[in-house]
C-alpha cells in the first residue's frame, strides 16, 4: 500500500498496519526512511510558528530559526526516536516482553509519522492563532493519537512475536 493509504488506515486500526508491515519482514531501509519523513513532517509542522516568532522578535531571522529547526527534526529527532526504541526495547526485557527491537523501532517510528497530519494542525494553530488553550487542546489530540498508535503497535508486534 502507499505509505498516505497506511496513515489513513492506521486511523481506523492502527494494529493492523503494523501487522501487515511485520508480515513483509524486516526492512531496516524502511523504518529510516520512514524515521527521516516523519522528521522533515515536523519540520514543515514546525514552519508557521518559527515564522511567526521571527516577525514577533526580529533578533532571531527566520532563516537562522528554519535552519535550527531542521537540524533538530530533520537529523535529531530520527536519532532521538531510535535511542527511546532503545530505552523500550531494554524496558521490554526487563518486563519480559516477547518483542524484538525492529518491531519496538517500527511502531514507533510509524507512530510518529502517522500522527503528522495531527502535527501539521498543530503548526498551523501555533502559527495563526499562537499559543494558548486551542494549541494545547491539538497538542493533547496529538499526544493521545501518537500514544494510540504506540501502544496499539507494540501490542501487535508482540503478538506477532517480533
Amino acid at each position: 500500500m502507499a505509505v498516505t493509504s497506511d496513515i489513513t488506515a492506521t486511523y481506523r486500526g492502527p494494529g493492523r498496519v503494523i501487522g501487515r508491515m511485520l508480515a513483509d519482514g524486516r526492512q531496516e531501509g524502511r523504518v529510516l526512511t520512514f524515521a527521516l519523513v516523519a522528521g522533515l513532517l515536523f519540520f514543515v509542522a514546525n514552519a508557521p510558528f518559527q515564522a511567526r516568532e521571527a516577525e514577533l522578535d526580529p533578533n532571531g531571522p527566520l532563516a537562522v530559526r528554519l535552519y535550527w529547526s531542521a537540524f533538530f527534526w530533520v537529523l535529531m529527532v530520527p536519532l532521538l526516536a531510535y535511542g527511546l526504541a532503545a530505552v523500550l526495547w531494554v524496558l521490554a526485557r526487563i518486563t519480559r516482553r516477547r518483542i524484538s527491537g525492529y518491531g519496538i523501532r517500527l511502531s514507533l517510528v510509524w507512530a510518529l509519522l502517522a500522527s503528522s497530519p495531527v502535527a501539521l494542525l498543530a503548526g498551523l494553530v501555533s502559527g495563526f492563532i499562537g499559543p494558548g488553550r486551542q494549541l494545547d487542546i491539538v497538542g493533547l489530540a496529538w499526544l493521545a493519537v501518537f500514544g494510540w498508535f504506540l501502544i496499539a503497535g507494540l501490542l501487535r508486534a508482540e503478538r506477532a512475536g517480533t
